[in-house]
């Protein structure tokens, strides 16, 4: 047997729509794999109950598939799904790991990334590379067509997380067709600023980043209480928060030892609307890693 973890993540940070991700050092999967003649699959943990067994539905079963590694695969959910904390890329990320290492398919972690978003073509529709490319890689990542950048990056988040769904189909259909060029030059302007502040561990710089005049406002009105649990967050020493992936889970960018602040002023402005919320006092983490 082999046992890999697997983090959360956070995709577009704002104005990086389809473009940047980052991992999370919490929560986590974990996926424990065997060989066997077939694949079959067992789910454990938060949601279970809502995620199909049955590979042809779910990520990891195209994994297996497309790494040629029948497996026993054991998923242990520590993300919760549609919470826009890359639930799907977890367990995605985790089995392309564990596969291509049980049976010696001799891929490098970044051959893999696109192995892995084919598992969450299963679940959104397309092969989204975003959040898969940190869960694997770890730090902060940019994705393009090309290939895949990653940056070491060190610097506190908060991901808060209310009691409501939006899925990534939803949140993918309200998103607007055409953008004025005003708002163009703001985005590539806010994503720049945003990678510098990742190559210089600065929050502050990342903070500013994040702002988004595009995707962001058209998928909060998806997130009920987001506005008020934005400003709260700032109010409470956050440098930036943002719409974590496709929501419902809400991103802030903290100055050193201020999560806990925030933490709390997001789960209260939650709590306010009438909506529980659990927040992670998180911080940008590894990727996928191997247990024997």
């Amino acid at each position: 047997m082999l046992t890999v973890r697997a983090p959360a993540t956070s995709a577009n940070l704002g104005s990086g729509f389809d473009v940047f991700g980052v991992a999370l050092d919490r929560p986590a999967d974990i996926v424990r794999v065997e060989k066997a003649e077939r694949t079959t699959i067992e789910v454990t943990g938060v949601g279970a109950r809502y995620i199909p067994e049955d590979p042809e539905r779910n990520t990891v079963g195209a994994v297996a598939e497309a790494l040629d590694a029948p497996a026993h695969i054991r998923i242990d959910k520590g993300v919760r799904p549609a919470s826009g904390l890359g639930s799907s890329a977890a367990s995605a990320a985790a089995a392309a790991v564990a596969l291509n290492e049980l049976y010696d398919r001799g891929h490098t972690r970044e051959e893999l990334v696109p192995v892995a978003a084919e598992g969450e073509a299963v679940v959104s529709g397309d092969a989204h590379a975003d959040n898969v490319a940190p869960a694997i890689l770890g730090g902060f990542t940019v994705v393009t067509d090309d290939g895949v950048t990653s940056v070491d990056a060190d610097l506190p988040l908060v991901a808060c997380l209310p009691d409501i769904v939006v899925s990534t189909r939803d949140a993918r259909g309200v998103v607007p067709e055409r953008v004025s060029m005003t708002d163009l030059v703001a985005t590539v302007g806010n994503a720049a600023t945003l990678v510098a502040g990742m190559a210089r561990n600065d929050a502050r710089l990342v903070g500013r980043g994040m702002d988004d005049p595009v995707v962001t406002p058209a998928r909060a009105a998806l997130i009920d209480g987001y506005d008020a649990v934005c400003e709260a967050a700032r109010e409470a020493g956050a440098h930036g928060v943002t719409i974590s992936g496709a929501g419902p889970a809400v991103l802030a960018v903290c100055r050193p030892g201020g999560r806990r602040d925030v933490a709390t002023a997001m789960v209260d402005a939650f709590e306010a609307t009438g909506t529980e919320a659990v927040a992670y006092l998180s911080r940008v983490g590894e990727g996928s890693t191997v247990y024997r």
